[in-house]
C-alpha cells in the first residue's frame, strides 16, 4: 500500500518541496548549489513545450469542419479571458486597499539600492505600445519564433497554418495524420521529463530558501499572506462559481490535476505542466480542438494569478514609500494592467518584468521600489503559477462546456475517480483511449444530447 502511495507523482513532488524546504533551512549554502535541478527540469519543458502548442493548435483548428467553428470558439475565449482578468485585477485591488500590507513602511523611495533591478528596468524601459505589439505578432519566420518560445508569434502561425490546412481539405490528410503521430511522439517525450518533476522540485525550493532564507520572507509575510489570500478566494468564489455554472465540482477537478498542480508548486511555473494538463483535459472528455485553442491560448491571455500580483504589488510599493494614489490614479493603474498583462510568459520572473514596465510607462509610483519585492517575489510566484494553472484549466473546461464541445458523461466518470489516469497505460505517451478525434459540436449541448457531447472525426 506504502508502496503504491509513494509511486505516485504528486506524493514524490512533496516530499521533492520539504525536502528543499529543510535543506535550506539548515545547510543554505549547501541548498543554493541545487538551483541547476529546477532549471535543468524547466529548459527540458521549454524544449518540447513550443512543438506540442504548434502541433495541437494546428490540429484543433484543421480537424474542425468550418471556420465558423474556430471563431465561435476563439471570440468566446477571449470574451471569457478578458472577464476573468479584469475580476483578478478588481479583486487585487479591493484586498490591497482593505488590507494595505505596504502601510506603515515608510520606505524612502530615493534611498533604494535600484542597481538590484537595474536588469528588470532595462528591459522595461521602453514598453511596447499598441502598434509595436500588433507588429510584434507577426513573425519574422517561423523557425525564429520555435527557437524564442514566442507564444504569441507560434499562435499566430499556427493559426494560420491550420486554417489553410482546413480550407484544402482530404489533401490535408497526410500532414494532419503525420502532426497527430508527432504529437503522441512529442508527449512520450514529457512521460519522460515528468519523472524527473520531484527533483526538480526539490532543487527549487532548497535554492530559494537557501538564498533568501525564512527571515526575508518573514518580513514581508503580510504581503504575502494577502496574496495566498486573495487567490484562495479567486479559485473558490470566482473559479468555483464559473465551475458550478458549467456543471462541475471543483474539488473534484483539483483532485484530478494534483500531479500537476503540485508540480506547479515545486517548479514556480505554470508553464512546466502544460503539456500534461492538455493531455488530462482532453482524457476527460473535452474536445482535442477546443483544448489546443484554448490553452496555450490562456497560458499568455488568461494569467488570473499574475493579474492579481500586478494590482496588489503596485498599490503595495505605493503604500510602503508614502506615494500618494487617488481612486482615479489607481483605476489607471488597474487600466494599464489589463493591456500589459497580456502576453506575460508562464515561468518565474516573468511577472516581476512586466509590472517593472507598467510602473516604469507610468511615472506615478517609484519603480525603485520594486526591491522590496525581491525577497519574496520568488515565493509569491508559487501562488501566481498555481492561480494561474487552475483559473487556466477550468476556463477551458468553462469554454468547452458553453460550446458544447465537452462528453459531459466521460467528465462526470472522471472526476468521480471511475477512470484513474494513472491506470492508463501511456497516458503521456499517447494511449488507446484517445480523445484526439473529438470534435465540437455545431449546436449547443442543449439542442443535442445533454448527457453526450462526443463525435468521432
Amino acid at each position: 500500500m506504502m508502496r503504491r502511495y509513494l509511486g505516485k507523482l504528486y506524493v514524490q513532488v512533496l516530499i521533492g518541496v520539504f525536502a528543499g524546504v529543510l535543506l535550506g533551512i539548515f545547510w543554505p549554502n549547501l541548498a543554493t548549489d541545487f538551483k541547476p535541478f529546477g532549471d535543468v527540469f524547466i529548459k527540458l519543458i521549454k524544449m518540447v513545450f513550443a512543438p506540442i502548442i504548434f502541433a495541437t493548435v494546428v490540429l484543433g483548428i484543421a480537424r474542425m469542419e468550418n471556420m465558423k467553428e474556430l471563431g465561435r470558439v476563439g471570440v468566446r475565449a477571449l470574451i471569457y479571458f478578458e472577464v476573468l482578468s479584469t475580476f483578478a485585477l478588481l479583486l487585487g485591488l479591493l484586498v490591497v486597499n482593505v488590507f494595505q500590507p505596504g502601510h506603515g513602511m515608510n520606505i524612502d523611495a530615493t534611498q533604494l539600492d535600484t542597481k538590484a533591478i537595474a536588469s528588470y528596468t532595462a528591459a522595461a524601459a521602453k514598453p511596447e505600445g499598441f502598434v509595436e505589439f500588433v507588429l510584434h505578432l507577426v513573425p519574422t519566420s517561423i523557425v525564429d519564433a520555435l527557437a524564442k518560445n514566442d507564444i504569441l508569434q507560434i499562435l499566430v502561425f499556427a493559426t494560420m497554418f491550420g486554417v489553410a490546412l482546413s480550407h484544402i481539405g482530404p489533401r490535408a490528410k497526410p500532414v494532419v495524420d503525420f502532426l497527430d503521430s508527432f504529437t503522441h511522439g512529442v508527449f512520450s517525450v514529457v512521460g519522460m521529463i515528468m519523472r524527473l518533476a520531484p527533483l526538480a522540485a526539490f532543487g527549487a525550493m532548497a535554492f530559494t530558501v537557501g538564498k533568501y532564507g525564512l527571515g526575508s520572507v518573514l518580513s514581508l509575510g503580510k504581503l504575502m499572506g494577502t496574496m495566498y489570500i486573495t487567490c484562495f478566494l479567486f479559485v473558490t468564489l470566482v473559479l468555483g462559481a464559473i465551475s458550478r455554472i458549467s456543471g462541475f465540482s471543483l474539488w473534484k477537478f483539483l483532485k484530478y490535476i494534483k500531479d500537476e498542480l503540485f508540480t506547479v508548486l515545486g517548479t514556480s511555473s505554470s508553464e512546466s505542466v502544460v503539456p500534461q494538463l492538455m493531455r488530462k483535459l482532453e482524457h476527460a472528455g473535452v474536445s482535442k480542438p477546443v483544448v489546443g485553442l484554448v490553452v496555450p491560448a490562456g497560458l499568455t491571455f488568461n494569467p488570473d494569478g499574475q493579474c492579481i500580483y500586478y494590482t496588489m504589488a503596485a498599490i503595495f510599493i505605493a503604500q510602503a514609500t508614502n506615494t500618494p494614489l487617488t481612486m482615479t490614479d489607481q483605476f489607471v493603474v488597474l487600466g494599464v494592467l489589463l493591456l500589459t498583462s497580456k502576453g506575460s510568459a508562464g515561468v518565474t520572473g516573468s511577472g516581476f518584468i512586466t509590472l517593472a514596465a507598467t510602473l516604469a510607462s507610468m511615472g506615478k509610483i517609484p519603480v525603485a521600489g520594486m526591491v522590496l519585492l525581491l525577497g519574496v517575489d520568488r515565493f509569491m510566484s508559487e501562488a501566481r503559477a498555481i492561480t494561474n494553472t487552475i483559473g487556466n484549466a477550468v476556463g477551458t473546461l468553462a469554454i468547452a462546456r458553453w460550446v458544447g464541445a465537452v462528453d459531459r458523461d466521460r467528465l462526470t466518470q472522471v472526476l468521480d475517480g471511475k477512470s484513474d489516469p494513472e491506470d492508463l497505460h501511456g497516458l503521456y505517451e499517447g494511449d488507446d483511449d484517445d480523445t484526439s478525434k473529438v470534435k465540437p459540436l455545431h449546436l449547443p449541448v442543449e439542442a443535442a444530447n445533454p448527457a453526450t457531447v462526443r463525435i468521432a472525426a
